[in-house]
């Protein structure tokens, strides 16, 4: 009996929520709601706000003074725009390198391959995320070292690329092409065979086919990779530090005032670009329904 009359109040809390059902959803959200304000937007309120104070250039004390000094800086400094663009550039050229490999992958993983082979085949994709980020990039620092691997398959020493800005990008389109290739399999995955067989019964030729039936499927798949590829690319700093020689993007600028500079408040200030630049980007492509190929 005095189970009973303790099961009481679970049952009429249970019958409750039965009775609201967005009361109950708004239950069954809440911590992960709270967990994604405190540890994601309040990491990144701190971050805005920190940018906003400066280091006192004797003591090295944080001075949490409002001041746009830092921000100034960056706006004016030539060196700072240089790096900005650059940044920019390395993560456009990575997206577009990316979507060249991924398209014709995945359109044979959807459309070509047989349905067992397809399996074998999303697993390879995913085998190398597996793999530890720095495993793979100190991999290829030994394939692109003087006299490594690929200067041998040039032809000798020196006949490689080496370490700089180009190595960067290669590395980068190598760790983040899965993240190209499986929205695009999956958009691709969606459309029908009887689609592209009466196009093709209708006697429309294959340029035709891809523009009014493919490319409508491809473009959000396309953009939904792009957000991962291109995130990932502009705010990457290990890769540069390991096979990018001499070249600075921001991610470097940001782990040397963080680091050696001992400047908190100069590297939140350009944390903030890659942000600002990301939330422009999302805002860009939401048109395209590449949120909803996520």
């Amino acid at each position: 009996m005095t189970s009973t009359v303790a099961e009481r109040p679970g049952r009429k809390v249970g019958s409750f929520l039965h009775r609201h059902p967005r009361l109950r959803l708004a239950g069954l959200l809440s911590a992960p709601v709270l967990w994604l304000v405190v540890a994601y937007l309040g990491a990144l309120a701190v971050l805005l706000i920190s940018a906003f104070w400066s280091v006192n250039t004797f003591t090295g004390d944080l001075v949490k003074v409002f001041s746009l000094d830092n921000f100034r800086t960056l706006v004016t400094e030539e060196v700072y725009r240089r790096v900005a663009l650059r940044s920019l550039g390395v993560a456009a050229a990575v997206t577009v390198i990316c979507v060249v490999l991924a398209v014709p992958m995945a359109f044979f993983m959807a459309k070509v391959a047989s349905p067992r082979s397809r399996k074998w085949l999303v697993i390879a994709i995913l085998t190398p995320l597996w793999a530890s980020y720095l495993v793979k990039a100190y991999a290829w620092r030994v394939l692109l070292a003087n006299g490594g691997p690929i200067d041998w398959l040039l032809g000798g020493p020196g006949n490689g690329p080496g370490y700089g800005l180009f190595a960067v990008i290669l590395v980068l389109s190598y760790l983040w092409l899965p993240y190209m290739i499986l929205p695009i399999y999956a958009g691709l995955e969606r459309l029908p065979d009887s689609m592209l067989e009466a196009s093709a019964d209708l006697g429309a030729r294959a340029g035709r086919t891809f523009r009014a039936i493919v490319l409508p499927i491809l473009v959000p798949s396309i953009f939904a990779g792009s957000i991962f590829t291109f995130s990932l690319s502009l705010g990457d700093y290990i890769t540069v530090q390991i096979v990018g020689g001499k070249t600075q993007l921001l991610g470097n600028l940001v782990y040397a005032n963080i680091g050696a500079a001992n400047n908190l408040p100069f590297a939140a200030a350009i944390a903030t670009v890659p942000v600002l630049i990301m939330v422009i980007y999302l805002v860009a492509v939401r048109r395209s329904g590449a949120l909803e190929e996520l």
